[in-house]
């Protein structure tokens, strides 16, 4: 009699395969995504619209002049996050240069409203190993590249959350320091080793093949944490195209968005992000706004939203132009998986049968 797998084992085969392979129908596909983003903004629109009254009250405008250094400066958030890859990378032993690691990380950045993300880690997964970089540590780099994204974003939503004006007469604020100690322990490679490897065995998992040093984390954490304020300098230039914002709350608003980052890794509802992080954008910008209104950040939001796709449509035409001319790139579809990704998925389902 054919011995069963344990428990786990059983969870970890299955959750390996879950999600690997989306739907293959494009009207499918074209449904969930068109569906999710309705749903998820529907809530911001219509508060908009049921509060325009009050909206108009705050003395909201419309400076299109805002937006230009917003359009400019969100691709450079982009690119700057791709070299973070880069460098997480390089402590581990690998990289892939500047040029590279902004098409592998950039040219499949749209597979990310695909409900599940998978064509967007198969796409990093595939043109780094054209550049080398075993699969295994592709894959381990994303999972660093995640909890180090969402520690920084702690490290900067600490200071809303220190600074929020609601919050002065409460002492308990000071404890979100903590949070960001309990990570930095938890990523330290004498922990986050054995960590992740006792539960990826338990999972029936190969462990991680390689761990970042204590320096290396705390490096990254640096590194991301002043990418953050970067992308607050865009986030306020977008916003003061609504209404009027004081320039010393530049980084209160950037700390909002912090928060709708670190709201939408930890409740992974929906891809890329969509509505959980303007909503939670909204209810945190609002503490920058002389009116405390939500349905003003509600507004900002959509504002914010619509320009960051825009910049991410201009900083992934770039790198796909790029990646063409160098002939570095790998055709990674939106709607349809690339031959590469369908021979990758049916790879990684043979290993696991």
């Amino acid at each position: 009699m054919e011995r069963r797998q344990p428990f786990l084992h059983r969870v970890g085969e299955v959750g390996s395969t879950v999600g690997k392979k989306p739907p293959r129908s494009r009207k499918v596909r074209l449904a969930l995504q068109i569906g999710l983003a309705a749903l998820i903004f529907g809530f911001l629109v219509l508060t908009v619209i049921d509060q325009w009254s009050e909206i108009k009250s705050e003395g909201v405008h419309f400076h299109v002049i805002w937006l230009i250094p917003g359009i400019v400066i969100l691709p450079i958030y982009f690119a700057i996050s791709a070299l973070g890859w880069d460098l997480t990378l390089r402590f581990m032993g690998h990289h892939l240069g500047i040029g590279r690691a902004q098409v592998a990380w950039g040219q499949p950045l749209l597979a990310r409203y695909v409900p599940g993300s998978v064509l967007y880690v198969l796409g990093r997964v595939l043109l780094s190993e054209k550049a080398g970089v075993p699969r295994r540590i592709t894959i381990a780099s994303i999972v660093y590249e995640q909890a180090i994204s969402a520690t920084s974003a702690i490290v900067v939503a600490a200071y809303f959350i220190i600074k929020h004006p609601d919050l002065q007469g409460d002492t308990w604020r000071w404890g979100v320091l903590l949070l960001i100690v309990l990570a930095i322990v938890v990523l330290h490679p004498k922990v986050f080793g054995p960590l992740s490897t006792k539960a990826l065995r338990a999972l029936g998992r190969e462990p991680l093949p390689e761990v970042i040093s204590l320096r290396g984390v705390l490096a990254l954490i640096v590194f991301y944490s002043l990418n953050w304020v970067v992308v607050a300098f865009g986030i306020y230039c977008v916003a003061r195209s609504v209404t009027f914002i004081p320039f010393n709350d530049l980084l209160l608003v950037g700390s909002a968005q912090a928060i709708g980052y670190f709201a939408a890794l930890v409740t992974l509802v929906a891809p890329a992000g969509l509505g959980v992080r303007d909503a939670a954008f909204a209810w945190a910008v609002k503490a920058a706004l002389p009116s405390k209104s939500f349905a003003l950040g509600s507004l900002i939001a959509i504002a914010v939203r619509g320009v960051m796709t825009v910049g991410e449509l201009i900083y992934v035409g770039i790198v796909t132009a790029v990646g063409r001319h160098e002939r570095w790139s790998i055709h990674t579809g939106i709607l349809h998986p690339s031959p590469e990704e369908e021979a990758a998925v049916q790879s990684e389902g043979n290993a696991g049968a």
